[in-house]
Protein backbone atom coordinates (compact mmCIF):
# COMPACT_ATOMS: atom_id res chain seq x y z
CA UNK A 1 0.00 0.00 0.00
CA UNK A 2 1.15 3.50 -0.26
CA UNK A 3 0.16 7.21 0.28
CA UNK A 4 1.75 10.49 -0.58
CA UNK A 5 4.25 10.13 2.57
CA UNK A 6 3.56 13.70 3.66
CA UNK A 7 2.76 14.17 7.10
CA UNK A 8 0.94 17.36 7.46
CA UNK A 9 -3.09 17.92 6.29
CA UNK A 10 -4.10 19.08 2.77
CA UNK A 11 -5.24 23.31 3.16
CA UNK A 12 -8.36 21.95 1.29
CA UNK A 13 -9.26 18.67 3.26
CA UNK A 14 -10.29 17.24 0.41
CA UNK A 15 -13.43 14.27 0.91
CA UNK A 16 -12.44 11.03 0.28
CA UNK A 17 -13.49 9.10 -2.58
CA UNK A 18 -13.27 5.61 -3.27
CA UNK A 19 -12.93 5.49 -7.36
CA UNK A 20 -14.65 3.15 -9.27
CA UNK A 21 -11.67 2.18 -11.47
CA UNK A 22 -9.49 1.74 -7.82
CA UNK A 23 -9.43 -2.18 -9.27
CA UNK A 24 -11.57 -3.96 -12.76
CA UNK A 25 -12.15 -7.29 -11.04
CA UNK A 26 -14.13 -6.62 -8.35
CA UNK A 27 -16.42 -3.32 -7.55
CA UNK A 28 -15.76 -1.02 -5.36
CA UNK A 29 -18.07 -0.29 -2.64
CA UNK A 30 -19.35 3.29 -1.22
CA UNK A 31 -17.85 5.41 1.71
CA UNK A 32 -20.94 5.93 3.27
CA UNK A 33 -21.76 2.11 3.05
CA UNK A 34 -18.34 1.46 5.08
CA UNK A 35 -18.19 0.52 8.94
CA UNK A 36 -16.82 4.05 10.91
CA UNK A 37 -13.31 2.74 11.66
CA UNK A 38 -12.40 2.79 7.87
CA UNK A 39 -14.25 5.54 6.80
CA UNK A 40 -11.80 7.23 9.45
CA UNK A 41 -8.73 5.61 8.68
CA UNK A 42 -9.81 6.55 4.79
CA UNK A 43 -10.36 9.96 5.83
CA UNK A 44 -7.04 9.98 7.72
CA UNK A 45 -5.08 8.84 4.87
CA UNK A 46 -6.93 11.45 2.03
CA UNK A 47 -5.94 14.61 4.44
CA UNK A 48 -2.29 13.48 4.54
CA UNK A 49 -2.15 12.26 0.65
CA UNK A 50 -4.67 14.80 -0.78
CA UNK A 51 -6.30 12.66 -2.61
CA UNK A 52 -7.61 9.10 -1.48
CA UNK A 53 -5.00 6.06 -2.40
CA UNK A 54 -6.47 3.51 -4.51
CA UNK A 55 -5.35 0.84 -2.42
CA UNK A 56 -7.38 1.93 0.50
CA UNK A 57 -10.71 1.84 -2.00
CA UNK A 58 -9.64 -1.50 -3.13
CA UNK A 59 -9.02 -3.50 0.42
CA UNK A 60 -12.30 -1.45 2.01
CA UNK A 61 -13.87 -4.02 -0.28
CA UNK A 62 -13.34 -6.81 2.45
CA UNK A 63 -13.63 -4.68 6.00
CA UNK A 64 -12.22 -7.52 7.59
CA UNK A 65 -8.93 -7.53 5.37
CA UNK A 66 -8.32 -3.96 5.59
CA UNK A 67 -8.32 -4.12 8.75
CA UNK A 68 -5.30 -6.69 8.99
CA UNK A 69 -3.93 -5.57 6.26
CA UNK A 70 -3.23 -1.69 7.43
CA UNK A 71 -2.37 -2.73 10.77
CA UNK A 72 0.44 -5.14 9.57
CA UNK A 73 1.39 -2.30 7.14
CA UNK A 74 1.44 0.02 9.87
CA UNK A 75 3.61 -2.46 12.57
CA UNK A 76 6.35 -2.69 9.71
CA UNK A 77 6.74 0.96 9.06
CA UNK A 78 6.15 2.20 12.69
CA UNK A 79 8.38 -0.54 14.82
CA UNK A 80 11.21 -1.24 12.57
CA UNK A 81 15.18 -0.99 12.41
CA UNK A 82 14.84 -0.40 8.91
CA UNK A 83 14.93 3.38 7.35
CA UNK A 84 12.10 4.21 5.62
CA UNK A 85 13.91 4.86 2.29
CA UNK A 86 15.07 1.18 2.93
CA UNK A 87 11.68 0.10 3.27
CA UNK A 88 10.70 1.43 0.13
CA UNK A 89 13.66 0.32 -1.34
CA UNK A 90 12.88 -3.39 -0.66
CA UNK A 91 9.37 -2.44 -1.64
CA UNK A 92 10.17 -1.76 -5.13
CA UNK A 93 12.54 -4.20 -6.03
CA UNK A 94 10.48 -6.70 -5.04
CA UNK A 95 7.22 -5.09 -7.31
CA UNK A 96 9.85 -4.83 -9.69
CA UNK A 97 10.55 -8.37 -9.75
CA UNK A 98 6.63 -9.14 -9.86
CA UNK A 99 5.74 -6.72 -12.31
CA UNK A 100 2.99 -4.83 -10.02
CA UNK A 101 1.90 -1.94 -11.92
CA UNK A 102 0.32 -0.65 -8.46
CA UNK A 103 3.36 -0.95 -6.15
CA UNK A 104 5.71 0.14 -8.83
CA UNK A 105 4.34 3.25 -9.31
CA UNK A 106 2.72 3.93 -6.13
CA UNK A 107 5.96 2.75 -3.93
CA UNK A 108 8.33 4.21 -6.78
CA UNK A 109 7.11 7.89 -5.92
CA UNK A 110 7.81 7.01 -2.15
CA UNK A 111 11.04 6.08 -2.93
CA UNK A 112 11.65 9.50 -4.65
CA UNK A 113 10.18 10.86 -1.43
CA UNK A 114 11.94 9.47 1.15
CA UNK A 115 15.14 8.85 -0.99
CA UNK A 116 15.10 12.78 -1.98
CA UNK A 117 16.15 10.91 -5.52
CA UNK A 118 14.04 11.49 -8.92
CA UNK A 119 15.72 8.53 -10.57
CA UNK A 120 16.27 6.16 -7.95
CA UNK A 121 13.02 4.32 -8.27
CA UNK A 122 13.17 4.02 -11.89
CA UNK A 123 16.88 2.79 -11.80
CA UNK A 124 15.40 -0.11 -9.02
CA UNK A 125 12.27 -1.37 -10.84
CA UNK A 126 14.41 -1.85 -14.19
CA UNK A 127 17.23 -3.55 -12.34
CA UNK A 128 18.37 -2.86 -8.99
CA UNK A 129 21.69 -4.64 -8.90
CA UNK A 130 22.85 -1.86 -11.64
CA UNK A 131 21.04 1.36 -9.84
CA UNK A 132 22.80 3.83 -7.69
CA UNK A 133 22.99 2.22 -4.21
CA UNK A 134 25.29 1.66 -1.58
CA UNK A 135 26.61 -2.37 -1.43
CA UNK A 136 24.96 -2.83 1.66
CA UNK A 137 21.70 -2.23 -0.16
CA UNK A 138 22.65 -4.12 -2.60
CA UNK A 139 23.20 -6.81 -0.31
CA UNK A 140 19.90 -6.25 1.09
CA UNK A 141 17.97 -5.92 -2.17
CA UNK A 142 19.97 -9.18 -3.39
CA UNK A 143 18.21 -10.88 -0.19
CA UNK A 144 14.84 -9.79 -0.57
CA UNK A 145 14.74 -10.77 -4.30
CA UNK A 146 15.77 -14.52 -3.33
CA UNK A 147 13.27 -14.58 -1.33
CA UNK A 148 10.61 -13.60 -3.50
CA UNK A 149 11.65 -15.59 -6.39
CA UNK A 150 13.43 -18.48 -4.76
CA UNK A 151 12.43 -18.71 -1.06
CA UNK A 152 13.91 -22.44 -1.03
CA UNK A 153 17.16 -20.78 -1.73
CA UNK A 154 17.59 -18.27 1.69
CA UNK A 155 20.68 -19.87 2.91
CA UNK A 156 22.34 -18.68 6.57
CA UNK A 157 25.00 -17.33 4.24
CA UNK A 158 22.23 -14.67 3.25
CA UNK A 159 22.16 -13.67 6.72
CA UNK A 160 25.88 -13.42 7.32
CA UNK A 161 26.01 -11.27 4.32
CA UNK A 162 23.63 -8.94 5.52
CA UNK A 163 24.86 -8.98 9.23
CA UNK A 164 28.31 -7.99 7.31
CA UNK A 165 26.82 -5.07 5.41
CA UNK A 166 25.66 -3.84 8.83
CA UNK A 167 22.52 -4.88 9.29
CA UNK A 168 21.22 -5.87 12.76
CA UNK A 169 19.35 -9.01 13.84
CA UNK A 170 15.89 -7.30 14.27
CA UNK A 171 17.17 -5.01 10.81
CA UNK A 172 17.34 -8.80 8.96
CA UNK A 173 13.62 -9.75 10.33
CA UNK A 174 12.26 -6.89 9.18
CA UNK A 175 14.01 -7.22 5.37
CA UNK A 176 12.38 -10.43 5.57
CA UNK A 177 8.85 -9.06 6.72
CA UNK A 178 8.54 -6.41 4.18
CA UNK A 179 9.26 -8.66 1.56
CA UNK A 180 6.82 -11.06 2.45
CA UNK A 181 4.27 -8.54 3.27
CA UNK A 182 4.86 -6.92 -0.33
CA UNK A 183 4.89 -10.38 -2.07
CA UNK A 184 1.36 -10.73 -0.74
CA UNK A 185 0.26 -7.13 -1.51
CA UNK A 186 2.16 -7.59 -5.25
CA UNK A 187 -0.14 -10.85 -5.61
CA UNK A 188 -3.91 -9.50 -4.47
CA UNK A 189 -2.72 -5.70 -6.22
CA UNK A 190 -2.34 -8.04 -9.41
CA UNK A 191 -5.31 -9.77 -8.47
CA UNK A 192 -7.66 -7.65 -8.24
CA UNK A 193 -6.00 -5.41 -11.36
CA UNK A 194 -5.44 -1.89 -8.66
CA UNK A 195 -4.69 0.98 -10.64
CA UNK A 196 -2.44 3.34 -9.44
CA UNK A 197 -3.87 6.91 -8.53
CA UNK A 198 -2.76 9.35 -11.99
CA UNK A 199 -0.74 11.55 -8.61
CA UNK A 200 1.68 8.67 -8.62
CA UNK A 201 3.16 9.20 -11.44
CA UNK A 202 4.35 12.84 -10.77
CA UNK A 203 4.78 12.76 -7.00
CA UNK A 204 8.84 13.62 -5.58
CA UNK A 205 9.92 14.01 -9.65
CA UNK A 206 10.86 17.16 -9.13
Amino acid sequence: MANSGSDGESATDPEPELSDDAMARFSVPAFDDLPEDLQDRIEEETDRAGFTPNVFSAFAYKPSHFRAFFQYHDALVEDTALEREEIEMIIVAVSGVNHCYYCNVAHGALVRIYAEDPTLADQLIANYRTADISEAHRTMLDVAVTLTERPTEVEPADLEALRDAGFSEEAIWDIAAVTAYYNMSNRMATFAEMRPNDEFHTLGRE
